[in-house]
């Protein structure tokens, strides 16, 4: 009975469709643990108006040294998601002053691979 291996996980934020290198952000890398707590900040300089065309593609990625890195999973926001999350985004659009904190399950599907 082996214990699950330890990650090296970090998130990715990428708002598409694409704005170039600015499109991009990403975490520091949590060392070796199941349970990374992340708590960053990053910031867009985008219209609001503009913002209801994008989606918010967030994905989790387990770092390897010297090998392409491992995807784990991630979600979408936007206007072409479902249900809590097409409902999060709908949130943070009127609400454009305030934070709004949502927990998401990660999806594993139609993932593109990090550079």
């Amino acid at each position: 009975h082996s214990k699950a291996a330890l990650l090296s996980p970090f998130v990715q934020l990428w708002l598409k469709p694409d704005m170039g290198k600015k499109a991009k952000h990403k975490t520091q890398i949590k060392k070796k643990t199941l349970n990374p707590e992340f708590n960053e900040e990053f910031f867009y300089d985008i219209k609001h108006s503009d913002l209801a065309k994008k989606s918010l593609d967030i994905s989790v990625w387990d770092y390897d040294i010297g090998k392409s890195n491992d995807y784990i999973g991630g979600c979408q926001l936007g206007i072409t998601a479902k249900g809590e999350r097409l409902k999060h985004w709908y949130e943070c659009l009127k609400n454009k002053d305030k934070k709004i904190e949502r927990w998401h399950m990660l999806q594993n599907e139609n993932h593109v691979p990090s550079d």
